[in-house]
C-alpha cells in the first residue's frame, strides 16, 4: 500500500525530479517507509513518476519503487496489493521472464511485458498503477474494478499529471486551482462527489474498472471490466449458501498474506463479523480483532462485536472514544481533497488510528451492503413499486394521514424515516431513488442557493451518475438497477474513499473481501429474490451464515458507522458551526443565500428542525475553501 505520483510532460521541462519528489512528500503518510523518484531519458515526451512505499510484502530493499523491468525500458509505479501474483509470476517464469523481487510490483510490470494493456484483466486485488514504457513513449495507468485504490489526473497542453490524493497533485504547481459549480451542485446531492468528476475543473478521477493511455499527447480511457445483473445461473438456495461461504472464504485466504502483522475490524454487523469468522477458521492463531464504541447508545455497537470476539476467540481490542472533531477536522480536510460529507470518516478515522497501533493490515466487511442488499432503501423501493399499484384515490388518503404525523429532530427517528419514504414515493423511478439517498432535495437547494449559483447550475441534473445505472436491467425490477448504481457511484466515491483516506492517514492497509471480483460476479448473477426475499435484507448472506456466527449477529438491525453530529452541533461543535458558516469569507463565496444559511443553523440549534447532514456538507465544504482556496 503506498501513494503514487507522475508527471508526463511532452515538451520536456515540466518533468523534473525536483517537482515529482514534492509531490511524493505530500503523500508520506501513505507510505512512511521508503521514497522512490525515477527521471526518464532527457528526449521528449519526458516522464518523471514518485512513489512513497509502505511496506507490506517483501521488506527488503528489492521492493523499492518506482520498479524496472530487466532492460529498463519500462518503469512502474503501484499503489495496492495482488493477492494472485504468486501463481501469476509462476506463469511467467515459464514464460522465461526472471525475477529479482518477491513482490507484486514486479509481477505486475512482468505482466504488462507479455500482455501489455491486457495485463490488467489478469489481476485479482486492490490497485491504482502507472507504468511508463521508454520505447513506446507511452504512459499506461490503471485502477481496480471496485475502486479500491485512487488515480487522480489533470491534463492540459503538453503536461499530464497523476496522484493518488489532491494535496499531492496540486503540490506540482502545474494546476489552476478553478472550482467547478456542476461539482458542488453533484456534492450537495450526494454528500461527495462522484467520478469521474472532482472539485477541480480539470481534475479527473480514473473510474474504477478503467484504463488509461496517454499517448502522442492524447488519452484514451477504456473499461476494461463491469458487473453484469442481467445473466442469472439457476441454482438452489442452499447450493448457492455454499458457493457464497466457499467464495468468501477464498476471498479472505488470499488476503491473509501478509509480511507484517493483520488484523481486523470488527463492528458486530455481519459483514465484519463473517470475514472475522472465516479468518478464524483458516488462520493458526487467534485473530485481532478492533472495535470502537461510543458514550451514545444509540451509536454504540460494542456489545454485538463482543460476541464475536467471543464466540471466536479473538485477541480483542476495544477503544470507547468521544471524538474530538475540533482537532481531527483539520486533518480530515486536508487528506480527502475535496469536500466529503460522509461524517462517519470521523470514527473511521479513529478506527484506523487504533488499529495501527497493533498491526499494519486490516480485514473489513465493505461492500456487503452493496451486493446483497443491506440497506433500508432497498426494501422502500420494493414497497413502493407495490405502493405504486394501489388505486391513485386511496394513494391520496394514505399521504394525507401521513403528512399529520409529527416531525421529529431525532435522526434515528423511525417516524422521521417513514415520513422521509412517503416524500419521494410518487416520484418517477431515479428521481425517487435519488430522493431517497439524497443530501439534500431539489427544494432545499432552491431555497438556500445564491440568485448567482442557480443560474450557473441550471442545466445540472443531480441525478445524471445514477441514470447509467438506474436504467439498465428493466426485466430483473428493481432490486438490481439500485444496487448497480450503488455499486458503481456510493460504494467506490464515497464508502471505499473514506476508508482509503482514514487507513492511509495512519499508515495502514484496508483490504475488502467482498470486493474479490469473483464474489461481486456471483452475487450479480444471483437471482434478486436470493438478495431480499421476503423484504429480508442481504437473505442468502444471512442463510448462508447461520451457525457460522451468532443469530444475533445476523439477525440484529443495522446501525450504521455514525456519530451524533446533530447533538454536537447544539453542543461542542456549536461555536465552529456559527463562526464558519455565518462568517463573512463564507458569504462571499457567492453559493448561498446569507439568510437562508441563517435560518438554517438558527433552526438546527433551537431544535425546531434537523439539519445534521445538510449543515455538515455546508460546514466540510467551507472548511475545505479554507484549507485549499483560501
Amino acid at each position: 500500500m503506498c501513494g503514487i505520483c507522475g508527471i508526463v510532460d511532452h515538451k520536456g521541462s515540466l518533468a523534473t525530479r525536483d517537482r515529482v519528489l514534492a509531490m511524493a512528500d505530500r503523500l508520506s503518510h501513505r507510505g512512511p517507509d521508503d521514497q522512490g523518484v525515477y527521471l526518464s531519458s532527457p528526449s521528449t515526451p519526458r516522464s518523471a513518476l514518485g512513489h512513497r512505499r509502505l511496506s507490506i510484502i517483501d521488506l527488503s530493499p528489492l521492493g523499492h519503487q518506482p520498479m524496472a523491468n530487466e532492460d529498463e525500458s519500462a518503469w512502474i509505479v503501484l499503489n495496492g496489493e495482488i493477492y494472485n501474483y504468486k501463481d501469476l509470476r509462476k506463469e511467467l517464469e515459464g514464460k522465461g521472464h526472471q525475477f529479482r523481487s518477491h513482490t507484486d510490483t514486479e509481477t505486475v510490470m512482468h505482466l504488462y511485458e507479455e500482455y501489455g494493456e491486457e495485463c490488467v484483466k489478469y489481476l485479482r486485488g486492490m490497485f491504482a498503477f502507472a507504468i511508463w514504457d521508454e520505447k513506446k513513449k507511452t504512459l499506461f495507468a490503471a485502477r481496480d474494478r471496485a475502486g479500491k485504490k485512487p488515480f487522480l489526473y489533470f491534463k492540459e497542453g503538453s503536461v499530464f499529471c497523476f496522484a493518488s490524493e489532491f494535496a499531492s497533485i496540486l503540490e506540482s504547481g502545474l494546476i489552476r486551482k478553478e472550482i467547478e459549480p456542476v461539482s458542488i451542485d453533484q456534492y450537495l446531492t450526494f454528500g461527495y462527489i462522484p467520478s469521474p468528476r472532482t472539485i477541480y475543473k480539470g481534475i479527473m478521477k480514473l473510474p474504477p474498472a478503467h484504463t488509461l493511455l496517454l499517448r502522442g499527447g492524447e488519452v484514451t480511457i477504456k473499461r476494461y471490466w463491469d458487473l453484469d445483473y442481467s445473466k442469472k445461473i439457476i441454482i438452489s438456495e442452499e447450493d448457492a449458501s455454499n458457493e457464497l461461504i466457499r467464495l468468501l472464504e477464498d476471498a479472505v485466504k488470499i488476503r491473509l498474506y501478509s509480511d507484517v502483522p493483520l488484523g481486523a475490524f470488527l463492528s458486530g454487523g455481519i459483514d465484519s463479523s463473517a470475514i472475522v469468522a472465516l479468518m478464524s477458521r483458516i488462520g493458526s492463531g487467534a485473530v485481532k480483532t478492533f472495535s470502537i464504541g461510543f458514550t451514545e447508545k444509540a451509536y454504540d455497537e460494542l456489545k454485538f462485536a463482543r460476541m464475536v470476539a467471543e464466540r471466536f476467540n479473538t485477541d480483542h481490542n476495544e477503544l470507547i472514544v468521544k471524538p474530538d472533531a475540533l482537532k481531527v477536522l483539520p486533518l480530515l480536510v486536508e487528506r480527502y481533497g475535496e469536500p466529503y460529507a460522509d461524517s462517519s470518516c470521523v470514527p473511521t478515522y479513529y478506527l484506523c488510528n487504533q488499529t495501527r497501533k497493533y498491526v499494519t493490515v486490516a480485514l473489513n466487511g465493505d461492500g456487503g451492503d452493496e451486493l446483497f442488499a443491506g440497506y433500508e432503501r432497498y426494501q422502500a423501493m420494493l414497497i413502493s413499486e407495490r405502493y405504486r399499484k394501489i388505486p391513485s384515490l386511496m394513494r391520496r388518503g394514505i399521504k394525507g394521514l401521513v403528512s399529520l404525523l409529527p416531525d421529529s429532530i431525532n435522526q434515528k427517528n423511525k417516524l422521521r424515516r417513514f415520513k422521509r419514504f412517503f416524500d419521494g414515493i410518487d416520484m418517477p423511478f431515479a428521481p425517487r431513488y435519488l430522493r431517497w439517498i439524497g443530501l439534500m432535495s431539489d427544494g432545499l437547494k432552491a431555497d438556500i442557493y445564491s440568485r448567482d449559483f442557480k443560474t450557473v447550475t441550471q442545466n445540472s441534473d443531480p441525478s445524471d451518475p445514477l441514470k447509467p445505472y438506474l436504467g439498465l436491467y428493466p426485466s430483473q425490477g428493481v432490486l438490481d438497477p439500485v444496487l448497480s448504481a450503488d455499486t458503481h457511484t456510493y460504494l467506490p466515491d464515497d464508502l471505499l474513499v473514506k476508508v482509503d483516506i482514514a487507513s492511509m492517514a495512519n499508515s495502514l492497509e484496508a483490504r475488502s473481501p467482498f470486493l474479490d471480483h469473483k464474489v461481486m460476479e456471483f452475487a450479480a448473477s444471483l437471482p434478486p429474490e436470493f438478495k431480499m426475499k421476503n423484504l429480508v435484507k442481504k437473505y442468502i448472506l444471512k442463510k448462508a451464515l447461520h451457525g457460522i456466527i451468532p443469530d444475533e449477529n445476523i439477525y440484529r438491525s443495522k446501525m450504521g458507522f455514525g456519530v451524533p453530529v446533530g447533538d454536537w452541533f447544539r453542543g461542542e461543535l456549536k461555536e465552529l458551526l456559527t463562526d464558519t458558516l455565518l462568517s463573512d469569507k463564507c458569504a462571499g463565496r457567492g453559493y448561498f443565500d446569507d439568510i437562508a444559511v441563517e435560518m438554517m443553523v438558527s433552526d438546527h440549534i433551537e431544535g425546531r428542525r434537523d439539519y445534521t447532514y445538510q449543515l455538515w456538507a455546508l460546514l466540510m465544504l467551507e472548511l475545505w475553501h479554507e484549507k485549499f482556496i483560501g
